[in-house]
């Protein structure tokens, strides 16, 4: 099947075959989008850098290396504003506070009558974990791939797609949609009928691949399926690409209400406040690259 992407910066054409296929063949053959490529790769750097349990970890390294300077006195003053935010995450639900506004953006709602496939986004299975283990290893996103599965036994008519490859910077050979393929088929589902998209790395490329392979015409009715904290950007890129899916969140984080204050959980605190302040710095960063057609997408286009 001929494949044609458009990045916005430019079109390329591969080809890719319906059921468990590569379109990495494109990506050898074209070079890809330069700028695809590298906002994938300094996405991934800069986070490693930004998530808050590394931006602790740093931090406390460097004010440790500062109580053996001249600098020790800044260095202790350093150490207690560490001290007082960890102490911050452990009880006051922050990250909480940021995923709120994103689970809360598109409520669940009924699926439409009339449904011609659905798009249900990677993210809830280790690919890595399945090759070195041999059994499924599910994650805190499991709803996901629940969703596939009970979406495949209710709606057997509907066009069903599994987007998500391997999204590791070094050897990315473990793509995630073979995982759910094999769960799937342990489950006992008929993979054959599902669409498992596997070279994309991250949600712009779910987008991009889904839409190439699904082909959807203006008068057709697709469901999109993710994490709820996770739909305003996907919702935002499906739409800038063309594709205004109807979005079914799953995989809530919050019970949508209000705290000042929590029980004591670091490793949680930290959970969730990594989460909410990757998916808003997604938001800006996706917005201003132009990859979403809104800085927050909401219900209303």
């Amino acid at each position: 099947m001929a494949v044609v992407f458009d990045h916005g910066d430019g079109e390329y054409t591969g080809t890719a075959v319906r059921f468990g296929s590569s379109l990495r063949k494109w990506r050898i053959c074209s070079g890809g989008s330069r700028k695809v490529a590298m906002t994938f790769v300094i996405s991934k750097l800069f986070w490693i850098l930004a998530a808050p349990g590394n931006l602790l970890v740093l931090a406390l390294c460097g004010s440790a290396f500062m109580l053996f300077t001249r600098w020790r006195r800044f260095g202790r003053w350093v150490v207690a504003v560490i001290a007082a935010a960890a102490l911050a995450v452990t009880v006051v639900p922050v990250g909480q506070w940021l995923l709120i506004p994103l689970e809360e953006r598109f409520p669940a709602a009924p699926i439409p009558e009339k449904l011609d496939g659905i798009v249900v986004l990677g993210g809830g299975i280790s690919a890595r974990l399945l090759e070195a283990r041999g059994q499924a290893s599910l994650n805190e996103h499991a709803e996901r791939l629940f969703a596939l599965a009970g979406f495949a036994r209710r709606l057997p008519e509907t066009t069903l797609i599994y987007t998500g490859g391997d999204n590791a910077l070094v050897d990315p050979t473990n793509p995630e949609a073979d995982a759910a393929r094999g769960l799937m088929a342990e489950l006992g589902l008929d993979t054959d009928r599902i669409i498992f998209e596997r070279d994309s790395r991250n949600t712009y490329e779910n987008a991009l691949y889904s839409k190439a392979l699904a082909k959807p015409s203006p008068d057709e009715t697709w469901l999109l399926v993710t994490s709820a904290f996770h739909m305003p950007r996907s919702v935002g890129i499906f739409r800038q690409q063309g594709w205004p899916v109807v979005p079914y969140p799953v995989d809530y984080m919050t019970d949508g209400e209000y705290r000042l204050f929590r029980s004591p959980d670091l490793t949680a605190g930290l959970t969730a406040l990594s989460i909410g302040t990757r998916e808003w710095i997604g938001l800006v960063a996706y917005y201003w690259l132009g990859y979403t057609d809104s800085l927050f997408p909401g219900a209303n286009p």
